[in-house]
């Protein structure tokens, strides 16, 4: 009875000591060597494999990602009893010892096990010595080691030939495939190699003489278990085409790079589409090729799926292996100029703040913000033009006059807003931030673009297949949104001058001193953001917007399209909020019974400006005097008549195309021009730097009616001189401050404005 107690005292000590060595901490057996790492797109397909820090292809893959079929016949041909023995196999070392000994055959005697420990403890098991401690340390690893983990350390780190280490990275480079995608006859092939690699390395694409011999007796051994499978093992499913490292796949080299950068992992399963990537890769390099007469040398583009915000394909220049272009530089990360391509914000910011609505009617004409006197491209002023064409027509003027207006938040505060990194103060750029004195990445601009439609919410980009989405920002509403796409997709393309079939919303951009060239824009479900320049900066008169980087970007939509991967219209819906309403087409308020002419407006209510037109009047005039006469008689008619402010009579005139002048309407109290007098410069609201070294004049205008006689300027009350109506007057404010600004006519009609000045040095 004791001597069972004690037995069953020690079979409980040896059966807890088995336990507590199971369950103690213990190495991880996947961090036992560096690994690669890989890089996939949305398919699966391979994009990049890296080496391992130890120059390896070495790729740590789960268990659960390696085929069956894998892992059965590496079991065959290596352990057939690998489930049933402690680590060591008896039976075969002695039957391996026999056969050596007496020249038979040279046969290994080493399990799974033991031959996982000589790679983990680097054991020279050629030596008896060597051999027991390999035995050893295999039990010692049972011991701690589930049989899961043994076999998938042991897959992981047998070796395939060369730097080739573990069965993931032998998958992908002899096979082009994940392991988890091997079939019966790929495994066969596989599952040879461990046992003699270098000699069974298949060379230049065919496989050696011991790799058939190997793999033709597993096949045997495979289908004495398996007949099932003897289609898929004949001598022509088990010859297969190997590659090697030469054919790796290195696709997407700025894509790829990023997110090796950016991501954590062995595998990097990226929102990436191949076949997209592909098409812009290819599209991208024959258009920089054909335009190298005028010096175009490197482009970059980025597409997004703004449904998802994934990214869809990242160009990061037009030859990543070309070093005279610096083409190993990711573009799309790059600081840049937006030219024109920030516009389209400046009136959805407007039109969510009342300023506007999309058939307003804005002031093309020579204009001084304080001391900035921005010019439209062409050196031309339009006069009036509706909101949706002074965007479309991408004018200068209008696009600066609004964003001087703009209350809280301004352009700048946008910007900060959707994550812009590395802005300047707001002071620092003044309005010249509307022609983009500011500057952006290619990955800024499509998250911009892509807020359009979203709703007017900004939401980050994604470069992988699953990943957490931050909580989306609103900077603009719905309505404003769904305005500026439908403004933006009237613009005609450059190449038929019509609208695009289905529909483009898109717009260009050209630096200060033709340094970038850029088209951002809407089609499908996509936004696609191209630049075309040089990252040294370079000058070049052919990068302009609208003809060197919008035809590369029709090409890339038309060669989607063509391809069937595009979904066709924009992806979008109009707000319920939003209406349709006519107004008058030449001054863009709501029609007055004397309008000629009205044309259709999308309107916010509670926010569009909903005033009624005065730009057209009824009169009458005398036909014996040819004078106004309050009282209609028999000798008078009525005549209708445009009353244009007197800065806009003085541009059509410049323009050759003077209008007829309308009589004074003395019987409504209103003059020929405008009944008030209004300061056009000094603007409201900017703040007048004046640098301590150099300082600059502030100018002087007002507008009035020819009625108005001279005008009188007055600062604090004190004279500072005289002008007629639309003639500019210097003024050097005597110092830093606030001044009340005040101009007076004849008739003692009057205008202020309060004006700030700051001296920097």
């Amino acid at each position: 009875m004791q001597l069972n107690r004690r037995k069953l005292s020690f079979v409980v000590i040896l059966l807890s000591s088995l336990v507590l060595l199971r369950l103690l901490p213990k190495a991880d057996l996947a961090l036992a060597y560096p690994s690669s790492r890989i890089v996939t797109a949305s398919h699966g397909e391979l994009l990049r494999l890296t080496l391992a820090s130890d120059d390896q292809y070495r790729l740590w893959t789960p268990i659960s990602q390696i085929a069956k079929p894998m892992q059965q016949a590496a079991l065959l041909y290596e352990d057939r009893w690998f489930y049933w023995h402690f680590g060591v196999n008896p039976v075969a070392l002695i039957r391996a010892t026999f056969s050596t000994a007496l020249g038979t055959r040279r046969i290994g005697g080493s399990t799974i096990t033991m031959q996982l420990a000589r790679r983990l403890y680097d054991i020279d098991s050629r030596s008896i010595t060597g051999k027991l401690k390999q035995a050893g340390l295999a039990i010692w690893l049972e011991l701690r080691y589930s049989k899961h983990e043994i076999l998938e350390a042991y897959l992981n780190y047998a070796p395939y030939g060369g730097n080739i280490v573990g069965v993931g990275a032998a998958s992908l480079v002899y096979l082009q495939k994940p392991a988890l995608q091997l079939k019966v006859n790929e495994a066969i092939n596989l599952a040879v190699m461990p046992q003699n690699p270098n000699k069974r390395l298949a060379e230049n694409s065919l496989p050696s003489q011991s790799l058939i011999t190997a793999r033709t007796r597993l096949a045997q051994l495979w289908l004495a278990e398996n007949p099932q499978d003897a289609a898929q093992l004949s001598t022509l499913a088990l010859n297969l085409p190997f590659k090697n490292r030469k054919n790796l796949a290195f696709a997407a080299p700025h894509f790829a790079e990023y997110v090796l950068r950016n991501e954590t992992g062995y595998v990097v399963n990226t929102s990436l589409d191949l076949y997209m990537q592909q098409t812009l890769e290819r599209v991208l390099t024959k258009y920089v090729k054909t335009r190298q007469d005028v010096g175009i040398k490197n482009a970059s583009a980025l597409l997004i799926d703004s449904t998802t915000m994934q990214v869809k394909a990242l160009v990061g220049s037009a030859d990543y292996h070309n070093l005279g272009i610096e083409g190993q530089v990711n573009g799309v990360l790059g600081k840049r100029s937006p030219g024109s391509t920030l516009k389209p914000f400046i009136y959805a910011l407007a039109l969510d703040q009342g300023l506007i609505h999309s058939a307003s009617i804005l002031k093309d004409a020579p204009s001084n913000f304080g001391v900035f006197t921005p010019e439209n491209f062409d050196g031309r002023f339009n006069g009036p033009i509706s909101a949706q064409d002074a965007l479309i027509r991408s004018r200068n003027i209008p696009a600066v006059s609004l964003a001087s207006k703009l209350s809280k938040p301004s352009l700048y505060d946008f910007l900060k807003l959707a994550h812009i990194q590395k802005l300047q103060s707001e002071k620092h750029y003044g309005l010249a931030l509307v022609l983009g004195g500011g500057e952006v990445t290619m990955e800024e601009l499509a998250q911009l673009y892509a807020i359009l439609p979203n709703h007017g919410e900004w939401r980050e980009l994604q470069y992988l297949q699953n990943s957490q989405h931050q909580a989306p920002i609103r900077l603009l509403s719905d309505e404003a949104a769904y305005i500026v796409l439908d403004m933006l997709r009237r613009t005609p393309r450059p190449d038929t001058f019509t609208e695009a079939r289905p529909a483009i919303a898109w717009k260009t951009g050209t630096s200060w001193g033709f340094r970038d060239a850029w088209t951002a824009g809407v089609f499908g479900r996509y936004v696609l953001v191209v630049w075309v320049g040089n990252f040294d900066g370079a000058s070049n008169p052919a990068l302009i917007g609208i003809e060197t980087a919008a035809p590369l970007f029709m090409r890339i939509v038309d060669a989607l399209r063509a391809q069937q991967q595009d979904v066709g219209a924009i992806v979008t819906r109009q707000p319920a909020n939003l209406q349709r309403v006519t107004v008058c087409a030449a001054s863009g308020d709501l029609p007055n019974k004397e309008c000629p002419l009205t044309s259709q407006a999308w309107f916010i209510p509670g926010k569009s400006p909903s005033k009624i037109s005065t730009l057209h009047r009824t009169v009458y005039i005398d036909s014996r005097t040819g004078l106004v006469v309050c009282q209609p008689n028999e000798f008078s008619k009525p005549q209708v008549f445009e009353y244009w402010s007197s800065d806009m009579q003085s541009l059509f005139k410049r323009a050759g195309m003077p209008l007829r002048k309308p009589p004074e309407d003395i019987c409504n109290g209103v003059s020929n021009q405008e009944q008030t007098l209004n300061i056009i410069t000094p603007m409201r609201g900017v703040i007048h730097l004046q640098r301590l070294n150099r300082q600059e004049p502030l100018l002087l205008r007002a507008e009035a009616s020819a009625s108005s006689g001279i005008l009188y300027w007055f600062a604090d009350n004190a004279l500072l001189g005289q002008t007629k109506p639309s003639e500019t007057m210097s003024w050097l404010p005597p110092h830093a401050g606030k001044f009340g600004l005040r101009v007076v006519d004849a008739n003692g009609n009057s205008d202020t404005r309060e004006i700030t000045v700051e001296s920097v040095e």
